[in-house]
């Protein structure tokens, strides 16, 4: 009994070690949280000036072309996925790392119909496994990132077509609603269809010339969006794991609660047992 008794206190203190260490994480994910969502709202003014900029250029300017506006007849799809470097997220990465290999099974027949440009570990691990085509890949990001650090894999998907090796890009991302709930998303990034439909056409002078103008802006916007994706998919892996480790606190406190009551049961019942011992030998004299 005393053996059993020594080993509940010391799953119990192992426990309470774990919940420490939780909860500490989950304190620095709140805060951390709160600064990527802060950076995610301040990053939405340049992009929504440049799609107004751009959406001006492409209603206002007639017969205007460009390749990234067009669509194209598809013979190879991209998909730039990102996910995080490291787990306790919960299901964050398992979410969108499922919804793009289903919509992979079900539209293409074969390797050679698409690639995947992939942002975080998990998912380049992920896919290397299963011997998925990745084409570009970056890893070990920090919990605020900047336009340099994914320009290099954000530039390759836009560059890429661009060139017409592939054409159309989709972006893959799981989207913040909040510190609970994160949305897988797919969604077309390029080509930009219909970019200028609802814009207004303002009254600007182009140097040189309003395609060229747009010639440099529509890549760069196109890679705004990309970050301001990795900013929202950020976010939402903070705030997956600040939830994910308070459940995994809670969790623990109640096996803590679970155990001492265990413990106590059955320290009364050795208790018991020796007082009952001490009559008996009493009696017996």
């Amino acid at each position: 009994m005393a053996r059993g008794l020594r080993d509940i206190k010391r799953q119990i203190k192992s426990i309470q070690s774990t919940k420490q260490i939780t909860k500490a994480m989950e304190m620095v994910a709140a805060a951390k949280l709160r600064r990527a969502q802060e950076k995610a709202t301040a990053a939405l003014p340049y992009s929504e000036k440049l799609k107004e900029v751009v959406g001006s250029i492409a209603a206002g300017t007639q017969g205007i072309s460009h390749p990234m506006l067009e669509k194209r007849s598809v013979k190879k799809t991209g998909y730039l996925v990102i996910t995080s470097d490291r787990g306790l997220a919960g299901a964050s990465n398992s979410n969108i790392l499922r919804k793009v290999s289903g919509i992979i099974a079900e539209r293409h027949q074969s390797k050679d119909e698409y690639c995947i440009f992939v942002i975080g570990r998990k998912g380049r691990d992920y896919f290397r496994r299963r011997g998925l085509p990745v084409v570009e890949e970056l890893t070990d990001l920090s919990d605020s990132p900047t336009f340099a650090d994914i320009k290099s894999v954000a530039n390759a998907a836009v560059v890429q077509y661009e060139k017409a090796e592939i054409d159309e890009l989709y972006i893959c991302y799981n989207k913040f609603v909040n510190a609970l709930t994160q949305d897988p998303e797919v969604t077309q990034l390029l080509p930009m269809e219909n970019i200028g439909g609802d814009a207004i056409a303002a009254s600007y002078e182009y140097e040189p010339s309003a395609e060229g103008v747009l010639e440099i802006l529509l890549p760069k916007y196109a890679e705004t969006l990309i970050f301001s994706a990795m900013l929202n998919a950020k976010a939402s892996e903070l705030g997956a794991k600040m939830t994910a480790m308070g459940a995994a606190t809670k969790n623990a406190s109640k096996l803590i609660g679970d155990l001492t009551l265990t413990y106590n049961r059955a320290r009364q019942a050795a208790i018991t047992q020796e007082i009952s011992e001490i009559v008996a030998g009493a009696d017996a004299q």
